[in-house]
């Protein structure tokens, strides 16, 4: 038993386990050795797990969940076999030994944690009971396992999830993360980061429980997976609601958090910015608290030092923050230190040049008219001037919304007014209402007065542009029209 339960740990061995084949598997055509080992031994496990020996008993689940854990064939395989209700009966037991019982959750969660539909069957034997009375027991390594289990489960759907919630397992989670021990702390907010994530109504339940006090007291507990999953799961509860969000913030986890926007551990990093990130999102208000803490120059510095997609959140809130009002945009983009501005100006690029709907929340926010003046400033660092000039073309080459563009035909320099001027040759054919708006502003006359080299980009964006309208309204705002117009005054013979 001991010796299919290290093979099982460790598919590689493919030899080994090859030999270990029954005789009459040998004829199938199979090239998963493992899963053909896992399905031609199934059968011997199940008798042993009511072995009367505690220790084969244990060493036979060990290896199912080593075998389940492996692919969703083997799990599938362990579901067909009706081994999952021993487990559950076992677990239940009062007098079962723990290391079994820790072996049985195992094989739970070994099984759950590929589909939701392995999931089902997992929550159909009647495994939530069991698993809840394994989280009352005093043993903290079968709560561990039995939290595992849970999370595993939960992580599929709301459906799953609120089966755990309806078994009660919440308010023995947030025991779970008061108990001492470390590893049974990360494992219990993971499972209430799995529950609360699906729903608000699911992210309710686990706040009525009092667990954002309880998570918030550990967001600066020295062990780094343990931050990872206290933040993840305070993030799952704030993204749903301005009400739950608040209550986050209530629980007065600012500005320390920001704290750990330097953490050694990558994914402590990307999950603190992530929770700010999720509660810049619903209101200006809770954007400013944020602001107010120093948050915008703590998640620009995290920019700065971060490399890959973990900058992805970080990103995402400084958009939000500009976008809800001009006032926290300036919050964002008026930072005094150089390389602060240059890391906003890259962030607000990085935001803007994703879609029309992105670039026009940067350009509602008036980030344009800063950006340029970023750029064109003399007294502005040459790494700053390049990010604010990429800013520039990465949101310009994606907005369509004209009102913003529009001053831009007055201020940019020709190697921005080309991008602004392109815009419009592209929205100005497809738009009755802006085409009238383009003319009333002065815009129609302020292209008129580019000096664009015929046969260049620009000459083609201003004559895309120009057919849109009569050639006689084109020609009134051509510069010396009304020139033209008096001559012709002084050179008219009444009649």
């Amino acid at each position: 038993m001991q010796t299919v339960a290290d093979l099982a740990s460790r598919p590689q061995n493919t030899e080994t386990l090859q030999n270990a084949v029954s005789f009459h598997s040998c004829f199938l055509p199979c090239t998963n050795v493992l899963t053909l080992f896992g399905l031609g031994v199934m059968s011997l496990l199940r008798p042993l797990l009511l072995d009367a020996v505690p220790t084969i008993q244990q060493t036979a689940a060990l290896a199912l969940g080593r075998l389940a854990n492996y692919n969703d064939d083997l799990a599938e395989a362990v579901v067909k076999g009706d081994i999952l209700p021993q487990l559950v009966y076992s677990l239940a037991e009062q007098n079962t030994q723990r290391f079994y019982k820790k072996a049985a959750a195992f094989v739970l969660r070994a099984v759950a944690k590929h589909s939701p539909e392995l999931a089902q069957a997992v929550v159909d034997c009647g495994a939530l009971d069991a698993l809840v009375i394994s989280l009352e027991e005093f043993d903290p390594g079968v709560k561990e396992a039995a939290a595992w289990a849970i999370g595993y489960i939960a992580r599929h759907n709301a459906p799953l999830s609120q089966a755990v919630v309806d078994a009660g397992v919440v308010p023995l989670l947030v025991l779970c993360i008061q108990e001492p021990e470390i590893a049974l702390k990360r494992v219990a907010a993971s499972a209430l980061s799995d529950i609360a994530k699906h729903s608000p109504e699911l992210a309710q339940t686990v706040v009525d429980t009092g667990a954002i006090a309880h998570l918030a007291q550990m967001i600066l507990n020295p062990d780094a997976k343990l931050k990872r999953q206290v933040f993840s799961a305070l993030s799952q509860i704030a993204k749903h609601s301005v009400d739950v969000a608040e209550m986050v913030v209530e629980a007065e986890i600012f500005p320390a958090a920001l704290v750990c926007l330097k953490d050694p551990d990558e994914y402590v990093r990307k999950n603190v910015a992530t929770l700010i990130r999720e509660i810049t999102k619903h209101t200006p208000e809770l954007s400013q608290i944020i602001v107010n803490v120093g948050g915008v120059a703590a998640v620009i510095d995290y920019l700065g030092d971060s490399k890959g997609n973990v900058r992805l959140p970080g990103i995402m809130m400084l958009g939000y923050v500009a976008t809800h009002s001009e006032n926290l945009a300036m919050a964002v983009i008026e930072e005094q230190e150089d390389h602060i501005k240059a890391a906003t100006a890259w962030a607000f690029g990085q935001i803007g040049r994703h879609t029309p709907e992105h670039a026009r929340a940067v350009a509602v926010a008036n980030v344009f008219p800063k950006l340029l003046n970023l750029y064109l400033d003399s007294e502005s660092s040459e790494d700053l001037q390049v990010k604010a000039k990429k800013a520039l073309k990465s949101i310009l080459q994606k907005c369509t919304y004209l009102p913003a563009l529009e001053p831009l035909l007055y201020e940019a320099p020709s190697n921005i007014l080309k991008h602004v001027v392109c815009q419009f040759s592209k929205v100005l054919p497809h738009d009755s209402k802006a085409r009238r708006l383009f003319v009333t502003s002065g815009g129609l006359k302020k292209v008129q007065e580019i000096k664009a080299e015929p046969g260049s980009a620009v000459q083609e964006y201003i004559n895309a542009i120009n057919n849109c309208y009569p050639e006689e309204i084109v020609r009134y705002y051509s510069p010396g029209y009304s020139e033209t117009l008096l001559e012709r005054i002084d050179n008219y013979q009444p009649m």
